[in-house]
């Protein structure tokens, strides 16, 4: 299926304007995502294209992909996650609250928040791969969320986040299903990724209706030299 290879799908569709590619080997422009993508099955030629991309001591962030590199690339992470879909009905929340969307203007914010909370890769172009929504409070950023790698017919939910004391009010929640609300208005279908210990983040995309496609294994390596 076409989520099992997210970023190649995403840069040789929807993102080809953010691939940098070598052969059979792409990744995103470095001011945009980390993400490498290389065939499912990599050739010695493939791992050169991709180390001459990169350059000596470059970071391969393969995300998700079981593809094994070289013996020589030192593993910088490994990380067990889940992939999960949107179900047939994705809860829809009370918005209660102002939600904005959030460009250019807003990334020294956005920065700002993911910075405090950590909810995973996120650059100062990131948010050039999808809608990005925000709430504000006073002024202050204070949750967003987002789309990030876009596969054809379906788009990633990613950069779940809340500041650390506007948590425990739903805000988070609220942003999945409005990001999610819209993905679907267009005709595709949300999905997203989280670590699989973060317990209290997979209950609450099950209880907005997420469920869990497979399992999955986040891992980056260092290109030698």
């Amino acid at each position: 299926m076409i989520l099992d290879d997210p970023v190649g799908a995403s840069l040789r569709g929807a993102h080809a304007g953010f691939a940098v590619g070598a052969g059979r080997v792409l990744r995103y422009d470095a001011g945009v995502a980390s993400f490498a993508a290389v065939p499912a099955d990599p050739t010695p030629a493939d791992w050169a294209d991709l180390a001459a991309m990169l350059g000596p001591g470059g970071f391969a962030d393969l995300f998700s992909s079981p593809a094994t590199p070289p013996a020589d690339w030192a593993p910088v992470f490994t990380l067990p996650g889940l992939q999960l879909v949107a179900g047939s009905a994705v809860a829809v929340a009370d918005r209660g609250v102002e939600v904005v969307e959030l460009g250019a203007g807003d990334v020294p914010d956005m920065l700002a928040l993911v910075e405090q909370s950590r909810p995973g890769p996120f650059w100062p172009r990131t948010h050039e791969m999808g809608t990005y929504l925000g709430i504000r409070e006073g002024g202050v950023l204070v949750a967003m969320a987002g789309e990030r790698l876009r596969p054809p017919g379906w788009s990633e939910i990613s950069a779940v986040t809340t500041a650390p004391q506007a948590r425990g009010r739903g805000l988070a929640g609220l942003l999945v299903t409005e990001v999610a609300g819209r993905v679907r208005a267009r005709g595709e279908e949300a999905f997203l990724h989280v670590a699989a210990d973060n317990g209290p983040a997979i209950g609450l995309y099950e209880a907005l209706g997420f469920e869990v496609r497979r399992e999955v294994t986040f891992r980056g390596f260092r290109v030698p030299g």
